[in-house]
């Protein structure tokens, strides 16, 4: 059961999604450093999902559909504030030379907001951890705190291994303006097409 756990944790984990996205934008315009604290933005914003599937809420979530439309919507305009921020060098992802002096904290916490705002993290957790407890376990929840902990390491590992790689090109990307005038363009459309896929998610 743990070798299945970790299997499918990590094919989980390495899917691109927006904390995926989110980092490797991080490492390309600003760097190792940001894109550590991306990472660790994101892997921190996982942690009231999981430790809501443990509690039980999530299933509250899933069941109140103006609690989980609540949350969506406002986790579709932060990615479109996301994309509308790229474009005007005005946020976290800033392809200009002098954001890399920019504030860690602050991309920490856009992180945290991208996967906190995401109601489908709760859904997902609740019915993904359950299924690696075995059955004649006297107390689940000390296993799936156990889980949790494993799953959000193994995340902040790989979201860290995608910063790096972004953060070694990024040298290379600096010296091109076209290239960065597309790489902009590129990660704005990706924000707006995960906003765009968020806005036909149901619970």
């Amino acid at each position: 059961m743990w070798a299945e756990f970790l299997v499918t944790s990590f094919i989980v984990v390495i899917a691109p999604g927006t904390g995926v996205i989110y980092t490797i934008g991080v490492g390309l315009a600003r760097g190792t450093k940001a894109s550590i604290a991306a990472a660790a933005g994101c892997t921190c914003g996982i942690l009231p999902h999981m430790a809501a599937a443990i509690a039980g809420l999530a299933a509250l979530l899933h069941t109140s559909a103006v609690m989980f439309q609540a949350v969506k919507w406002a986790g579709i305009l932060y990615l479109l504030y996301l994309a509308w921020s790229i474009l005007k060098e005005d946020g976290p992802i800033q392809f200009k030379a002098e954001a890399e002096t920019g504030s860690l904290r602050k991309v920490a916490l856009t992180g945290f907001l991208i996967n906190i705002l995401n109601p489908k993290l709760s859904i997902f957790f609740l019915a993904f951890l359950p299924q690696f407890v075995p059955v004649d376990v006297t107390s689940p929840v000390p296993r799936m705190f156990l889980l949790s902990g494993i799953f959000m390491a193994m995340t902040f590992a790989v979201f860290v291994c995608y910063g790096a790689f972004a953060a070694r090109i990024r040298g290379t990307i600096q010296q091109n303006p076209a290239v960065i005038t597309w790489m902009k363009r590129g990660f704005s459309g990706a924000f707006l097409m995960l906003g765009a896929r968020l806005a036909f998610e149901s619970a």
